[in-house]
């Protein structure tokens, strides 16, 4: 009888442990990808990641053209097509945001049901793997800001940015400030002010954003001071007040980032999963600009600094 009952165990065991290695074998939709709306003219970049739950169930997070990650309770599937429904974030509506897709070959291709119930196509294609390498080689410094005026930026219109007594200064919401100079690795270095309540950020590559807001106080967060937005939350909020200079020291290599904020290190050797709201493309394996947010509240900047890197 004992024989016969461990027997029995040992065969659940063997099928529970089947089961798992089954789940975690993975689904031809998993994984992170760089999608683009089709969406009234426009290709608005966007982010998926689609991982399995369990045995059966598909889940994931969804980032939009603004606004962050944000997760995705169930992905249904219907033989070869897979669907799934996002609350509005900052969208102006109540309505879901309905996707529909399927797999074809290596991409993704569906339709997007906006809030407005507008229908939309959309595509996607698998992220990149970015190489990280500890062995670095520093190039030779690049002052984004020469604190005389805007060269080396983008200026168009509407824009608000001008500089007053050597600070770059956005002193209304207006436009973003972009690059000229595109750079893959780096470091960067910037001194920067804003007033109370404001918000404002640092895009790398263009795509991933750096939270520069008046949250001193608050519990640390991906969406406050010093966060990857909606991505990574740092280890503590190093914030000061409204109105005195700060500084960020920022390494990019691949995906990974670090983040010395004011003198403290928040964030070490983090990979970012994908790009964050308002990234100006999705073409996460080429170089990308700088981008200083200038849509939302007044900013101002001292110093912005930076160090091409490179592998030995």
């Amino acid at each position: 009888m004992n024989t016969i009952k461990t027997t029995l165990l040992l065969l659940m065991i063997v099928m529970l442990n089947a089961t798992v290695a089954k789940a975690q074998e993975g689904h031809p939709l998993e994984g992170k990808w760089n999608l683009t709306i089709n969406q009234e003219g426009k290709e608005l970049p966007s982010w998926l990641e689609i991982r399995h739950s369990g045995n059966s169930r598909l889940i994931g997070r969804f980032t939009y053209a603004f606004g962050s990650a944000r997760p995705i309770a169930e992905i249904k599937k219907y033989g070869e097509i897979f669907s799934f429904e996002i609350p509005p974030q900052w969208e102006p509506g109540a309505s879901n945001m309905v996707f529909e897709g399927k797999l074809d070959d290596d991409t993704l291709k569906g339709t997007m049901v906006y809030v407005d119930g507008k229908k939309y196509e959309w595509s996607a294609v698998k992220a990149p793997n970015l190489s990280f390498y500890d062995n670095v080689k520093e190039g030779k410094a690049v002052k984004l800001f020469n604190g005389k005026n805007l060269d080396g930026w983008k200026v168009i219109e509407g824009n608000q940015w001008k500089v007053v007594n050597g600070i770059l200064t956005s002193s209304q919401s207006g436009v973003n400030l972009i690059s000229e100079q595109k750079f893959k690795d780096f470091k960067l270095k910037a001194e920067f002010r804003y007033p109370e309540g404001s918000n404002s950020g640092l895009y790398l590559r263009g795509r991933y954003e750096v939270q520069i807001a008046d949250n001193i106080g608050l519990e640390a967060s991906s969406i406050y001071f010093g966060g990857i937005y909606g991505l990574i939350s740092p280890n503590m909020n190093m914030a000061k007040k409204a109105g005195e200079w700060q500084t960020y020291e920022i390494t990019l290599i691949g995906r990974r980032v670090t983040i010395v904020a004011n003198g403290k290190t928040i964030i070490s050797n983090q990979n970012i999963d994908g790009m964050t709201g308002g990234a100006l493309d999705n073409k996460e394996d080429e170089p990308g600009p700088i981008m200083i947010q200038g849509d939302h509240g007044p900013v101002e900047f001292k110093t912005l600094e930076i160090t091409p890197l490179s592998k030995v």
